[in-house]
């Protein structure tokens, strides 16, 4: 029986789960089908649709991001963040974590009016001046999926954290600086949150890596009336996207956009074109890519040759042993290539006893961890694993082990093939930095285009989010081959998300007023398309050319964040103005916004909505795009067009120059586009930028060129 939402203006139903009483009304409740039917037909009821379940989207990176310099040169004293509240929607919290002090922190902020639940492990003195408030839902999840208890898996029925995912991302946000960390002696360093003075409010919507549509949108509800400045949701639905009319996240999030909240979400961790998620156009939507440090795990093989692995392995090997494949040691009835898996009952024991054996993925979802513990039961010491991932996601398994990607397995088969008893020993873990080229995009990080409204670029921005440290809990499931752990090292989309979640908390602390889109502009609009070598940014791990599909606008860049020049505004109005040129009903604006709306007789082109990146994606013949920015520095400036030509399109901008006298000021331009040739159904790529001599502010250009 789903658990449906229903909008409604008359009073909640017996029935109800949540009853939603803040930023919009309405309720859950568990329906058969033919009870969600008839009560979509009633007058008073604006729409009713299922709950869905979304995922999880799974130290040295503030380093890298130079966020140590600008606190080293000063110019972020006078940006404190003690003021700024970051409520983040997740699995939870632990907060006896050395990451959750408060210490040297002031009086919680007055602004903030949410709450510090008690529950299983978690009382009122669990909160303090760093987590200021603490909830927790699962009346949603239960419904959905049976009781907590029928999990059998370690849980709390309270905001305190069973699974390390929530510990990960609000410490990634806002944890105070601990020294030296590490896990098990790798990336050793100082861990640091990126806006360490901020203030943290816990929302728990999400068990066992699931969140229920009903649990999150009750968080919403209470967040956007809590007084946080910032959400951080490092989740979402599996791809395709729906509608933002049917997706609690947007929502959810469009209500907080209109209480000025800064929206931060994860893109999703599904590696293909089309598979963002979090689209819409007032969530920002972040996508991961790496930083300049490795975790290796290398294989010293008997010819003296050296193949870079990647994995946490604190396991020594004290010699060299035999290297055996996994099709070699099929067990009885077992075909090779079912042997070469790893899987359960697939491996002969007399085979792979004593030896390092070299496995394969069947599927990129298979689990890893699992192949390690069936060679270790079957007898073998160690394990070589072929993952595309290598890179992208460090495991530790139950006995020394490692991945490679397909480049490393084919100078390793060449040297199993070619000698008649092939040895090797895997090595300890080392961490390697600086590394070049650096940032690349993940593998695993969800694409472009944006499957709802093409003509917003998404996602919008890439972080670190690859093998990134930071707190975790201590009963958690882990990689790390059951021990327990305060920190971890994960990867994921919903790593990169709380980087962008601590920068907007950053540029909020130095621009107190400026609305969401302002934030989200600013940051946008100063990442960066280029790597530590001043190459273009390419995807992991084939070296493959990237776009603004992958990245958005860029790679984050908090020094520039901070001080943008020129940002592109807009407002609910706006937005409104936005989804009626896209067709919207007025029954779906209601439901997003909780009240009536009739589109303008007019309405404006999607292209023209004042997005930081500009899109077209049904492009037919000459054309003009419309934007609007406002200036902020100090005194006269003039700001010149600078254009990255898309392939086979003439771009004008008019006017090429914009004259400023005083901060505040707003100056509107044209972009005339003539094609000249088609795009064969693919997008094209540019640039707008604007540059005054000391800032630039740039814009990612994407066109679908139909016909000339």
């Amino acid at each position: 029986m789903p658990v449906n939402f229903v909008f409604s203006d008359d009073g909640a139903k017996d029935a109800a789960l949540h009853h939603y009483t803040k930023s919009f009304r309405g309720f859950s409740a568990m329906l058969r089908p033919d009870q969600a039917a008839k009560l979509a037909e009633s007058d008073s009821v604006l729409s009713v649709f299922e709950s869905k379940t979304n995922k999880i989207h799974t130290t040295h990176s503030w380093e890298f991001l130079g966020l140590n310099n600008l606190k080293q040169n000063n110019r972020l004293s006078m940006y404190s963040t003690s003021n700024i509240i970051v409520g983040v929607i997740d699995s939870g919290i632990w907060p006896e974590s050395k990451s959750f002090n408060g210490y040297g922190l002031g009086p919680v902020p007055a602004k903030f009016k949410g709450e510090c639940l008690t529950g299983e492990n978690f009382t009122l003195s669990n909160c303090n001046r760093k987590i200021v408030g603490a909830r927790f839902y699962s009346t949603g999840f239960e419904a959905e999926n049976g009781p907590l208890e029928s999990f059998n898996r370690t849980f709390f029925r309270s905001a305190r954290d069973s699974d390390g995912h929530g510990t990960h991302t609000a410490s990634t946000i806002a944890g105070s600086p601990v020294d030296n960390v590490s896990l098990f002696g790798v990336g050793r360093g100082t861990a640091t949150g990126g806006a360490i003075s901020a203030r943290l409010a816990i929302y728990k919507a999400c068990w066992f890596n699931l969140c229920s549509d009903a649990d999150i949108l009750a968080a919403f509800d209470d967040a956007t009336n809590d007084g946080v400045d910032i959400i951080s949701m490092s989740l979402g639905p599996d791809p395709p996207q729906p509608i933002y009319f049917e997706d609690a996240n947007s929502i959810g999030s469009f209500h907080a956009f209109q209480k000025g909240i800064v929206v931060s979400a994860s893109a999703g961790n599904s590696f293909f074109p089309s598979t963002a998620g979090n689209v819409a156009p007032w969530i920002l939507t972040v996508a991961a890519s790496t930083m300049d440090r490795d975790i290796q795990t290398n294989i010293y093989l008997g010819n003296s040759k050296v193949i870079k692995g990647f994995s946490i392995n604190p396991l020594k090997m004290e010699s060299f042993y035999g290297l055996i494949a996994g099709s070699m040691a099929a067990a009885p009835g077992i075909t090779s290539k079912s042997a070469s898996f790893c899987k359960n009952n697939t491996l002969d024991p007399n085979l792979i006893k004593g030896k390092i054996v070299v496995c394969t993925l069947e599927i990129l979802t298979d689990n890893r961890r699992e192949k390690g513990i069936i060679v270790k039961q079957g007898g073998g010491v160690g394990i070589i694993l072929v993952d595309a991932l290598a890179k992208d996601v460090e495991i530790q398994f139950e006995l020394p082990g490692t991945l490679i990607g397909q480049e490393e397995a084919a100078e390793l088969q060449a040297y199993m093939t070619a000698q008649m008893n092939p040895v090797a020993t895997i090595y300890q873990t080392i961490t390697v930095l600086p590394t070049k080229p650096a940032p690349e995009m993940a593998m695993f990080s969800s694409m472009g285009p944006n499957v709802i409204t093409p003509d917003i670029i998404k996602p919008d921005i890439t972080a670190p989010g690859v093998n990134v440290l930071a707190a975790w809990s201590p009963v958690a499931t882990d990689a790390t081959a059951g021990r327990s752990l305060d920190y971890n090292i994960i990867s994921g989309t919903s790593m990169s998300c709380p980087h962008v979640s601590a920068l907007a908390a950053i540029v909020k602390s130095s621009h107190p007023s400026w609305s969401p889109a302002a934030i989200k502009s600013a940051i946008m609009t100063t990442a960066t398309i280029l790597d530590n070598t001043q190459s273009f940014i390419r995807r992991h791990p084939n070296d493959t050319q990237t776009s603004p599909f992958d990245y958005g606008s860029g790679h984050i860049n908090p020094a520039a964040a901070i001080d943008p020049g020129l940002v592109y505004d807009f407002g609910s109005n706006d937005i409104i103005d936005f989804l009626c040129s896209i067709g919207a009903s007025p029954a779906q604006l209601k439901n997003l916004t909780g009240h009536m709306i009739d589109c303008k007789n007019t309405p404006t082109s999607p292209y023209d909505f004042n997005y930081p990146s500009i899109g077209v994606s049904n492009m037919k013949g000459n054309m003009s795009v419309h934007r609007t920015v406002t200036y902020f520095g100090k005194g006269p400036s003039v700001y010149k067009a600078e254009v990255d030509y898309p392939a086979g399109v003439k771009v004008s901008v008019i006017p090429s120059e914009l004259r400023f006298e005083n901060p505040g000021e707003e100056m509107s331009f044209r972009i005339d586009f003539t094609p000249y040739e088609t795009s064969n159904g693919d997008f094209v790529f540019g640039a707008l930028t604007w540059t005054n001599g000391i800032h630039r502010v740039r814009s990612p250009i994407g066109l679908n060129v139909l016909s000339v």
